[in-house]
Protein backbone atom coordinates (compact mmCIF):
# COMPACT_ATOMS: atom_id res chain seq x y z
CA UNK A 1 0.00 0.00 0.00
CA UNK A 2 2.71 2.24 0.54
CA UNK A 3 4.86 1.57 -2.80
CA UNK A 4 1.20 2.26 -4.42
CA UNK A 5 0.84 5.80 -2.26
CA UNK A 6 4.61 7.04 -3.06
CA UNK A 7 3.59 5.61 -7.03
CA UNK A 8 0.10 7.91 -7.06
CA UNK A 9 2.05 10.77 -5.00
CA UNK A 10 4.90 11.11 -8.12
CA UNK A 11 2.25 10.85 -10.79
CA UNK A 12 0.29 13.88 -9.29
CA UNK A 13 3.69 15.88 -9.02
CA UNK A 14 4.88 15.07 -12.86
CA UNK A 15 1.33 15.98 -13.66
CA UNK A 16 1.26 19.05 -11.69
CA UNK A 17 4.47 20.02 -13.17
CA UNK A 18 4.00 19.08 -16.24
CA UNK A 19 0.77 21.16 -16.48
CA UNK A 20 2.36 24.17 -14.98
CA UNK A 21 5.42 24.16 -17.52
CA UNK A 22 2.40 23.82 -20.32
CA UNK A 23 0.70 26.87 -18.91
CA UNK A 24 3.61 28.94 -18.79
CA UNK A 25 4.60 28.25 -22.52
CA UNK A 26 0.96 29.38 -23.44
CA UNK A 27 1.78 32.46 -21.65
CA UNK A 28 4.53 34.00 -23.46
CA UNK A 29 1.95 34.98 -26.91
CA UNK A 30 4.28 35.70 -30.19
CA UNK A 31 5.61 38.91 -30.70
CA UNK A 32 3.20 41.52 -32.94
CA UNK A 33 6.77 41.85 -35.15
CA UNK A 34 6.29 38.03 -36.57
CA UNK A 35 2.86 39.44 -37.90
CA UNK A 36 3.89 42.87 -38.82
CA UNK A 37 7.61 41.86 -40.73
CA UNK A 38 6.50 39.56 -43.34
CA UNK A 39 7.50 40.64 -47.21
CA UNK A 40 3.61 40.18 -48.38
CA UNK A 41 2.60 42.87 -45.64
CA UNK A 42 3.78 46.54 -46.77
CA UNK A 43 2.83 48.65 -43.72
CA UNK A 44 6.05 48.36 -41.45
CA UNK A 45 8.71 50.62 -41.50
CA UNK A 46 11.45 50.78 -44.67
CA UNK A 47 14.60 52.17 -42.92
CA UNK A 48 16.17 51.52 -39.86
CA UNK A 49 18.50 53.68 -38.06
CA UNK A 50 21.78 52.76 -37.71
CA UNK A 51 23.23 52.77 -33.92
CA UNK A 52 20.10 55.06 -32.92
CA UNK A 53 21.57 57.96 -35.06
CA UNK A 54 24.85 58.61 -36.17
CA UNK A 55 26.66 61.25 -37.63
CA UNK A 56 24.06 64.27 -36.36
CA UNK A 57 25.07 67.25 -35.12
CA UNK A 58 24.40 67.29 -30.96
CA UNK A 59 22.67 63.78 -31.30
CA UNK A 60 25.11 61.31 -30.08
CA UNK A 61 24.92 57.68 -31.18
CA UNK A 62 22.79 55.26 -29.05
CA UNK A 63 21.34 57.67 -27.11
CA UNK A 64 17.60 57.50 -26.45
CA UNK A 65 17.33 61.47 -26.81
CA UNK A 66 18.25 60.88 -30.33
CA UNK A 67 16.20 57.81 -30.64
CA UNK A 68 13.24 60.36 -30.57
CA UNK A 69 14.88 63.25 -32.29
CA UNK A 70 15.15 61.45 -35.24
CA UNK A 71 11.26 59.29 -34.72
CA UNK A 72 9.51 63.00 -34.58
CA UNK A 73 10.75 63.34 -38.20
CA UNK A 74 10.41 59.93 -39.69
CA UNK A 75 8.48 55.84 -38.94
CA UNK A 76 11.90 53.65 -38.46
CA UNK A 77 13.27 51.09 -36.50
CA UNK A 78 16.17 51.81 -34.58
CA UNK A 79 19.31 49.55 -34.16
CA UNK A 80 21.14 50.04 -30.97
CA UNK A 81 23.95 47.96 -29.37
CA UNK A 82 24.32 46.93 -25.94
CA UNK A 83 26.96 46.64 -23.32
CA UNK A 84 27.24 45.64 -19.93
CA UNK A 85 29.47 47.07 -17.04
CA UNK A 86 31.03 46.36 -14.10
CA UNK A 87 28.25 45.98 -11.96
CA UNK A 88 25.94 43.71 -14.25
CA UNK A 89 23.97 46.60 -15.65
CA UNK A 90 22.99 46.94 -19.48
CA UNK A 91 23.77 50.25 -21.57
CA UNK A 92 23.87 51.01 -24.94
CA UNK A 93 26.93 51.49 -26.21
CA UNK A 94 28.64 50.37 -28.92
CA UNK A 95 32.78 50.08 -28.55
CA UNK A 96 34.10 48.48 -25.54
CA UNK A 97 35.12 51.40 -24.26
CA UNK A 98 33.83 54.86 -23.67
CA UNK A 99 36.93 56.97 -24.99
CA UNK A 100 35.35 57.83 -28.49
CA UNK A 101 31.65 58.35 -27.57
CA UNK A 102 31.56 60.07 -24.01
CA UNK A 103 33.75 62.84 -22.02
CA UNK A 104 35.19 59.85 -20.09
CA UNK A 105 37.53 57.12 -20.42
CA UNK A 106 38.00 53.28 -19.80
CA UNK A 107 36.21 49.67 -20.67
CA UNK A 108 32.60 49.61 -20.01
CA UNK A 109 32.83 46.01 -18.57
CA UNK A 110 35.60 47.76 -16.05
CA UNK A 111 32.99 50.64 -14.90
CA UNK A 112 30.02 50.89 -13.13
CA UNK A 113 26.66 52.65 -13.85
CA UNK A 114 27.36 55.23 -11.37
CA UNK A 115 31.18 55.74 -12.40
CA UNK A 116 29.52 56.32 -16.39
CA UNK A 117 27.04 58.82 -15.22
CA UNK A 118 29.85 61.10 -14.73
CA UNK A 119 30.47 61.33 -18.05
CA UNK A 120 28.21 62.76 -21.20
CA UNK A 121 27.85 61.69 -24.56
CA UNK A 122 29.52 63.12 -27.53
CA UNK A 123 28.48 63.13 -30.84
CA UNK A 124 30.08 61.91 -34.03
CA UNK A 125 31.34 66.03 -34.67
CA UNK A 126 32.93 66.14 -30.67
CA UNK A 127 30.28 68.18 -29.31
CA UNK A 128 30.42 67.36 -25.69
CA UNK A 129 25.88 67.30 -24.84
CA UNK A 130 24.02 66.87 -21.87
CA UNK A 131 22.99 63.31 -22.66
CA UNK A 132 23.94 60.14 -20.61
CA UNK A 133 24.95 56.65 -21.40
CA UNK A 134 21.59 55.10 -21.30
CA UNK A 135 20.37 51.87 -19.16
CA UNK A 136 18.34 49.51 -21.77
CA UNK A 137 15.81 49.16 -19.09
CA UNK A 138 14.73 52.92 -19.92
CA UNK A 139 15.23 52.76 -23.18
CA UNK A 140 12.82 49.89 -23.59
CA UNK A 141 10.17 51.68 -21.00
CA UNK A 142 10.29 54.60 -23.31
CA UNK A 143 10.53 52.87 -26.60
CA UNK A 144 7.39 50.73 -25.36
CA UNK A 145 5.58 53.84 -24.66
CA UNK A 146 5.74 55.27 -28.29
CA UNK A 147 6.02 52.03 -30.14
CA UNK A 148 8.82 52.47 -31.14
CA UNK A 149 10.61 49.06 -32.52
CA UNK A 150 14.71 48.09 -31.99
CA UNK A 151 17.05 45.76 -33.42
CA UNK A 152 19.01 44.98 -30.06
CA UNK A 153 22.33 44.35 -31.62
CA UNK A 154 24.12 42.43 -28.26
CA UNK A 155 28.06 42.96 -28.03
CA UNK A 156 30.19 39.79 -27.42
CA UNK A 157 30.81 40.01 -23.72
CA UNK A 158 26.62 40.05 -23.07
CA UNK A 159 24.61 36.88 -22.94
CA UNK A 160 22.20 36.49 -25.49
CA UNK A 161 19.88 35.68 -22.20
CA UNK A 162 21.08 38.52 -20.24
CA UNK A 163 19.44 40.67 -22.80
CA UNK A 164 16.52 38.46 -23.28
CA UNK A 165 15.56 38.31 -19.96
CA UNK A 166 15.52 42.22 -19.53
CA UNK A 167 12.81 42.27 -22.77
CA UNK A 168 10.90 40.13 -20.83
CA UNK A 169 11.32 42.37 -17.86
CA UNK A 170 9.77 45.17 -19.85
CA UNK A 171 7.52 43.46 -21.74
CA UNK A 172 8.57 44.56 -24.93
CA UNK A 173 8.52 41.44 -26.80
CA UNK A 174 6.66 43.59 -29.28
CA UNK A 175 9.26 46.39 -29.85
CA UNK A 176 12.29 44.01 -29.79
CA UNK A 177 14.17 42.08 -32.66
CA UNK A 178 16.82 40.11 -31.57
CA UNK A 179 20.33 40.48 -33.74
CA UNK A 180 22.48 37.39 -34.92
CA UNK A 181 24.98 36.99 -36.45
CA UNK A 182 24.87 33.49 -37.60
CA UNK A 183 23.27 30.10 -37.60
CA UNK A 184 24.24 29.15 -33.97
CA UNK A 185 23.34 32.64 -32.54
CA UNK A 186 20.37 32.37 -34.67
CA UNK A 187 19.70 28.79 -33.22
CA UNK A 188 20.25 29.85 -29.22
CA UNK A 189 18.43 33.33 -29.40
CA UNK A 190 15.25 30.84 -30.98
CA UNK A 191 15.59 28.19 -28.30
CA UNK A 192 15.90 31.26 -25.43
CA UNK A 193 12.85 33.21 -27.38
CA UNK A 194 10.79 31.32 -29.66
CA UNK A 195 8.41 34.36 -29.40
CA UNK A 196 11.00 36.78 -30.48
CA UNK A 197 11.23 38.05 -34.47
CA UNK A 198 14.94 37.70 -35.47
CA UNK A 199 17.20 39.39 -37.60
CA UNK A 200 19.57 36.20 -39.17
CA UNK A 201 22.36 36.88 -41.96
CA UNK A 202 21.83 35.57 -45.27
CA UNK A 203 23.97 37.48 -47.63
CA UNK A 204 23.40 34.77 -50.37
CA UNK A 205 22.17 31.21 -51.30
CA UNK A 206 24.54 29.36 -49.54
CA UNK A 207 23.37 31.57 -45.75
CA UNK A 208 19.85 31.12 -46.89
CA UNK A 209 19.90 27.31 -47.43
CA UNK A 210 21.87 27.00 -44.39
CA UNK A 211 19.22 29.01 -42.36
CA UNK A 212 16.73 27.01 -43.90
CA UNK A 213 17.94 23.74 -42.53
CA UNK A 214 17.73 24.94 -39.04
CA UNK A 215 14.85 24.70 -36.37
CA UNK A 216 14.54 28.06 -36.90
CA UNK A 217 10.77 29.05 -38.74
CA UNK A 218 11.28 31.01 -41.13
CA UNK A 219 8.13 33.18 -39.77
CA UNK A 220 10.76 34.40 -37.05
CA UNK A 221 13.05 35.70 -39.66
CA UNK A 222 14.01 39.16 -40.99
CA UNK A 223 16.54 38.29 -43.07
CA UNK A 224 20.31 40.79 -43.45
CA UNK A 225 21.79 40.38 -46.27
CA UNK A 226 24.78 41.81 -45.89
CA UNK A 227 26.23 45.90 -46.55
CA UNK A 228 26.25 44.96 -50.63
CA UNK A 229 24.01 44.65 -52.67
CA UNK A 230 23.36 40.82 -53.07
CA UNK A 231 21.79 39.70 -56.24
CA UNK A 232 18.26 40.49 -57.18
CA UNK A 233 17.64 36.58 -57.02
CA UNK A 234 17.99 36.16 -53.62
CA UNK A 235 15.61 38.97 -52.59
CA UNK A 236 13.43 36.82 -54.73
CA UNK A 237 13.89 33.90 -52.55
CA UNK A 238 13.57 35.71 -49.35
CA UNK A 239 10.24 36.86 -50.66
CA UNK A 240 9.18 33.79 -52.00
CA UNK A 241 9.30 32.11 -47.81
CA UNK A 242 7.71 35.84 -47.04
CA UNK A 243 10.79 36.80 -45.44
CA UNK A 244 11.34 40.45 -45.02
CA UNK A 245 15.12 41.40 -46.56
CA UNK A 246 17.31 44.40 -45.28
CA UNK A 247 20.11 45.92 -46.97
CA UNK A 248 22.77 47.39 -44.88
CA UNK A 249 23.58 50.60 -46.51
CA UNK A 250 25.90 52.02 -43.94
CA UNK A 251 29.23 52.47 -45.46
CA UNK A 252 29.86 52.45 -49.18
CA UNK A 253 26.48 52.05 -50.52
CA UNK A 254 25.36 55.37 -48.37
CA UNK A 255 28.38 57.54 -49.73
CA UNK A 256 26.97 56.34 -53.41
CA UNK A 257 23.78 57.50 -52.23
CA UNK A 258 25.53 60.82 -51.31
CA UNK A 259 27.11 61.27 -54.37
CA UNK A 260 24.77 59.89 -57.05
CA UNK A 261 21.30 61.13 -55.34
CA UNK A 262 18.32 59.65 -53.27
CA UNK A 263 17.48 57.80 -56.77
CA UNK A 264 19.89 54.58 -55.96
CA UNK A 265 17.66 54.27 -52.97
CA UNK A 266 14.56 53.97 -54.75
CA UNK A 267 16.42 51.55 -57.29
CA UNK A 268 17.40 49.31 -54.42
CA UNK A 269 13.99 48.98 -53.44
CA UNK A 270 12.98 48.15 -56.74
CA UNK A 271 15.31 45.30 -56.70
CA UNK A 272 13.55 43.95 -53.63
CA UNK A 273 14.88 45.37 -50.41
CA UNK A 274 12.59 45.96 -48.22
CA UNK A 275 14.62 48.12 -45.19
CA UNK A 276 17.77 50.11 -45.76
CA UNK A 277 19.65 50.15 -42.62
CA UNK A 278 21.63 53.20 -43.19
CA UNK A 279 23.66 56.17 -41.59
CA UNK A 280 21.28 58.76 -43.74
CA UNK A 281 17.99 58.28 -42.39
CA UNK A 282 16.51 61.19 -42.71
CA UNK A 283 17.72 60.81 -46.96
CA UNK A 284 16.86 57.51 -47.05
CA UNK A 285 13.41 57.89 -45.69
CA UNK A 286 12.56 60.92 -48.06
CA UNK A 287 13.67 59.29 -51.13
CA UNK A 288 11.81 56.19 -50.13
CA UNK A 289 8.92 57.35 -49.72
Amino acid sequence: MKQIFFILAFLAFVGCKQSKESTQTTEIAASKLIELFKASNSTFPNVSVHRGGKGLVNYPENCLETINYVNDSIVAIYEIDIAQTKDGQLVLLHDNSIDRTTTGSGKVDQLTYNELKEFNLVDDHGNETSFKIPLFSDVLTSCKKNNIILTVDIKKTVSQETVINAIREANASDIAIIITYNLQQAQTAYELAPDLLLSVSARNDEELNRLLGTNVPTKNMLAFTGTRLSDVSLFKRLHDENIVCMLGTLGNLDKSAEAKGGQLYREWKEKGVDIMATDRPFDAYKAIN
